[in-house]
């Protein structure tokens, strides 16, 4: 299945995402995309969020988003994006692409809501040649155990809310477990306050074994 829709969601999720953007998530994107070249994937795109900060050393962008709404504005932020950036329909846990075929793969916000997070991780080592990198940007589980008892509370209802996020995934974990080694990880709140349970986020680099 390549299109997953929601609607709702995917009319607010722009709007949302805009205030977090000038409260600092413009940064991490930064953050998450410095230093990346060569030929990327990236999945659950989004409404093209990322594409502004892609440095010139990344020759194309290949990046997939299921929801056919948030797509078609991705395909619009396509066409400002500092490098070249293809937008198709696909889901993180089954890539219509070839092997070893993408020198850094990219998951920003997205880990949270596959209904898969480990085929997911195993399809992204796939496409990854040897020494790839995975770039993450992720919602993760709470280090404090108060914080993630309240997570585990929050996503009886949370994905129906917010197009399937899990906000208590052990996403470090899972990417330590997956045959990809963590060169580079920081943990923080964001934004900060105990009455969030999706504050707790990861952004790191690991690299394919």
């Amino acid at each position: 299945m390549s299109d997953l829709s929601h609607p709702i969601f995917a009319r607010l999720y722009p709007r949302l995402d805009a205030g977090c953007a000038r409260a600092g998530g413009d940064a991490h994107r930064a953050e998450l995309l410095a230093g990346a070249s060569g030929r990327v994937l990236e999945v659950g795109a989004g409404y093209g969020a990322n594409f502004p900060h892609y440095p010139p050393e990344v020759t194309e962008v290949v990046a997939l988003e299921p929801e056919p709404r948030l797509r078609a504005k991705a395909d619009h932020a396509a066409g400002r994006a500092p490098v070249p950036v293809t937008v198709r329909p696909g889901v993180a846990e089954d890539l219509d692409v070839d092997d070893a075929s993408f020198d850094v793969a990219v998951a920003s916000l997205v880990l949270c809501s596959v209904r898969d997070p480990i085929r997911a991780l195993a399809e992204l080592r796939r496409v990854l040649r040897p020494g790839g990198e995975l770039r993450y940007y992720e919602h993760i589980r709470g280090d404090e155990p108060g914080k993630a008892r309240f997570q585990r509370y929050a996503d009886v209802v949370w994905p129906f809310l917010a197009a399937g996020c899990h906000v208590s995934r052990p996403t470090p974990d899972w990417i330590a477990g997956s045959g990809f080694t963590v060169r580079a990880e920081r943990r923080f709140d964001f934004p900060a306050g105990r009455g969030n349970p999706a504050s707790p986020h990861v952004l790191g680099v690991a690299v394919r074994d």
